[in-house]
């Protein structure tokens, strides 16, 4: 199973940005699928997950500005980003879990300036 990830790139403090998830070939009935993040210099964190009822969390820094959502059949996850600020820079990875195997996307770099 492969993750693809798309929609990263630059943008200002107060922009939006959208990125996409989808994993190539058959359809896989993943549980949870997710997003997580790896500032300069920090370790990768969770911002957002969507289990397979739809039910989500957000990390604190992000609840109000992003939303997460799912197309089960296409075997995808979306993250919506708006208001973004510079903290919010990063490389961004999907992870998608079936049976208990996590499977990771390459990650999509993220810049947000001031």
């Amino acid at each position: 199973v492969q993750l693809q990830a798309s929609g990263g790139g630059s943008v200002q403090a107060g922009g939006s940005l959208r990125l996409s998830c989808a994993a190539g070939g058959s359809y896989y009935m993943f549980n949870n699928m997710a997003w997580y993040r790896q500032p300069p210099g920090k370790q990768r964190e969770l911002v957002a997950r969507i289990t397979r009822a739809e039910s989500t969390t957000y990390a604190d820094s992000v609840k109000g500005r992003f939303t997460i959502s799912r197309d089960t059949a296409a075997s995808s996850v979306f993250l919506q980003m708006d208001s973004l600020v510079p903290e919010d820079t990063g490389v961004y990875y999907c992870n998608m879990d079936k049976l208990g195997t996590q499977y990771w996307g390459k990650g999509t770099l993220v810049t947000v300036s001031s």
